[in-house]
């Protein structure tokens, strides 16, 4: 680059948008590809909460039964025990469904990096123009 003292303040204020341009393109880059990131890690917690339903889903489908003939062999009736069974089912899988629904609130998929690194440089490029 040449010596800046012999350049103009028009020259100076057009090397200082075009500098200033470019970051903010990069900075766009960046918050694309954190942006990507979060949406790969959105697409992981759905696949956690489908999983998680269809596992419990099987699996307590399979244990309702026998928790129910074991509960009416202690003495229980079939109704009530049918009911309790169902309770503990239902319990488990609002469990499930409210850990897969925490991970994809938007607040988790904000690209906190980028949208930071933006407010600073829109802060450094207002002190330069000062």
């Amino acid at each position: 680059m040449s010596d800046t003292r012999m350049r103009s303040v028009p020259q100076l204020l057009s090397d200082l948008a075009g500098q200033v341009s470019a970051l903010f393109r990069k900075e766009v880059q960046l918050a694309r590809a954190e942006v990507s990131e979060k949406i790969s890690e959105a697409g992981g917690s759905i696949g956690f909460l489908a999983a998680g339903g269809i596992m419990a889903s099987a699996a307590l489908t399979v244990l309702m039964f026998a928790l129910v003939a074991g509960l009416v062999e202690a003495g229980l009736r079939a109704w009530l025990a049918g009911l309790i069974v169902g309770l503990v089912a239902a319990l488990a899988g609002y469990a499930l469904a409210r850990t897969g629904l925490a991970r994809l609130k938007a607040d988790n998929l904000t690209p906190r990096r980028a949208v930071d690194q933006l407010s600073r440089d829109a802060a450094v490029a207002k002190e330069t123009v000062r």
